[in-house]
């Protein structure tokens, strides 16, 4: 049971955000001066650890409520759309639809001394009802006759509909019942959200299990000697750094690499985690096989402390994920409103010149892609001046989100870019000082305590982005149900960016195939911790 105080705080916190944002409607419209286009940047789930496009093919087109439903509560209304199940218990709904009518009239039919025989049949049926629905509460346990009890009811409303009366009071009564009807659906939804947002951020409790059973044999089991200290190093193989604590996630980010390279021989994979995950991960990667290739699990926790201070987060942070809307305030149409979901590089991937001192270049996969074609030629690309080659996303640019950028100078019309999938030139990264101009944009809007921090590497890698051609990364598989077969098909990596993870429950289920297909469904820890994906 979720405490009663956090749903109210974040039912009140809803409601505040509304009326203030309509207060500054209404001001704007007196003053008479143009409203621009809001734009709304909201984080997704919290992935730091410590110790939400389009919808081309949604049901039945695009839907205008789903549309300001996802403006408010991001992608838990297009998980709940396309999760909905048949009205179950329907009877016992329409019963006390039946009864709400039937109690608006009364009080008025009863004040009408013609009508006695009416007001005795409405107050009968009424006790009836109540009576079957406190017995009640699905179809199953209605009794037998309870279709023709709902007739008479039906009857006994439709003539009082046809009595003259006042309706003021009618009127007032139904407006009542739909009043408190609406505030407990506005409620329901809300609580909908949270717990939804609550399922994204929690770690399943069969993953849980992994993560403590990888622990406790790595401790139990020292006959594992299989590291490879020279390949870690050696700047003339292809290596590919992975931040994450989810176990099953790099490895079939790995799995997948591995499947679809021509060589994996050269391949060298860094996964870079915490000190609560390290020993799970050591253990995992130690005791399983990827071709040819080789895996080097980092505890990030020790680089730590030399770069960061009071006022960034001192633990591991993994790639920062918005969901970004555009609406015009003026027009009440949700039509001309849409949602893009980006993720970007946090903290912790400017340590990377110093966690690989001897490396040139690195590829780095955020742990939600899946590889489907050969990575090889990205380690022949000739990126020129740039330090990063990178999806660029054009329908968000710079200008759009400049309010959180703060007074920091920078191109309007520059596209943000994505984490994913990116070769990073580490060499130029170093010559330039690319994690000195990072900390110190940071360091300035914490101390000014304008725009957002998280934003701060959109900044810092302007005019430094070479753009990868669009064909490598399909991303959106995290939340957009509209994608193609032959778009997923065609992509070189699939990325599931969003708050439906392919490992979570809230998954959407048509593309976990391609993600669930490169784990092992025999490996005894995952049959033991029930981690069935």
């Amino acid at each position: 049971m979720l405490k009663e105080d956090i749903l109210k705080h974040y039912v009140n916190e809803a409601k505040n955000e509304t009326s203030s944002a309509n207060a500054t409607r209404k001001s704007q419209k007196k003053k008479g001066t143009p409203v621009p286009p809001q734009v709304v940047l909201q984080p997704l789930s919290k992935r730091n650890i410590s110790g939400d496009g389009g919808k081309a093919g949604m049901k039945g087109g695009i839907n205008e409520g789903l549309r300001l439903c996802e403006l408010q509560y991001g992608s838990y209304c297009i998980w709940h759309e396309e999760n909905r199940e048949d009205m179950k218990d329907s009877m016992v709904k329409k019963l006390k639809d039946q009864l709400f009518v039937a109690r608006a009239y009364y009080p008025s039919v009863a004040k009408i001394p013609a009508q006695n025989m009416l007001t005795r049949d409405l107050r009968q049926n009424i006790q009836e009802l109540e009576r079957v629905l406190s017995e009640s509460t699905t179809d199953a346990d209605l009794p037998p006759e309870i279709q023709k009890k709902s007739e008479r009811m039906e009857a006994t409303i439709a003539k009082s509909k046809s009595v003259t009366m006042d309706c003021h009071n009618v009127d007032k009564k139904l407006r009542q019942i739909f009043d408190l009807t609406e505030d407990e659906a506005n409620f329901h939804m809300k609580q909908s959200a949270f717990l939804y947002q609550l399922a994204v951020q929690t770690m399943p409790k069969s993953q849980h299990c992994l993560s403590m059973r990888l622990t406790v044999e790595y401790f139990r089991d020292d006959s594992f000697d299989q590291e490879l200290p020279v390949k870690y190093s050696d700047p003339t193989l292809q290596h590919y750094v992975i931040f994450s604590t989810n176990v099953i996630a790099s490895t079939v980010v790995i799995n997948s690499t591995v499947m679809h390279a021509r060589d994996s021989m050269n391949q060298v994979f860094h996964v870079l985690t915490n000190g609560q995950n390290y020993y799970a991960m050591k253990h995992w990667f130690l005791g399983n096989t990827f071709k040819d290739a080789v895996v080097e699990v980092l505890n990030i926790d020790p680089f730590i402390p030399d770069y960061y201070d009071k006022t960034t987060p001192s633990h591991l942070n993994l790639p920062t994920e918005f969901r970004v809307s555009f609406h015009g305030i003026n027009n009440a149409s949700a039509m001309h409103s849409r949602t893009q979901y980006i993720s970007i590089f946090s903290h912790s991937h400017y340590l990377l010149p110093e966690i690989f001192k001897n490396l040139e270049k690195v590829v780095v996969l955020d742990d939600d892609i899946v590889v489907q074609q050969d990575l090889s030629t990205l380690w022949s690309l000739n990126m020129g001046q740039k330090v990063m080659g990178a999806i660029q996303i054009c329908s968000v640019r710079l200008g759009q989100v400049r309010s959180y950028l703060g007074e920091s100078s920078f191109h309007k019309n520059s596209c943000t870019w994505m984490s994913g999938l990116n070769v990073i030139d580490l060499a130029r990264w170093r010559k330039l000082g690319i994690s000195e101009t990072y900390w110190k944009l940071v360091k300035e809007q914490v101390s000014k305590k304008e725009g957002s921090a998280a934003l701060a590497s959109l900044l810092t890698f302007q005019d430094l982005i070479y753009a990868l051609d669009n064909d490598w990364v399909l991303s959106g598989l995290g939340h957009d149900y509209g994608l193609s077969t032959q778009s997923i098909k065609k992509a070189a990596v699939l990325h599931y960016n969003g708050n439906m993870k392919p490992w979570l429950e809230l998954g959407i289920p048509k593309y976990k195939v391609y993600w669930i297909k490169f784990l092992n469904p025999e490996n005894q820890f995952l049959n033991e911790c029930n981690v069935n994906p």
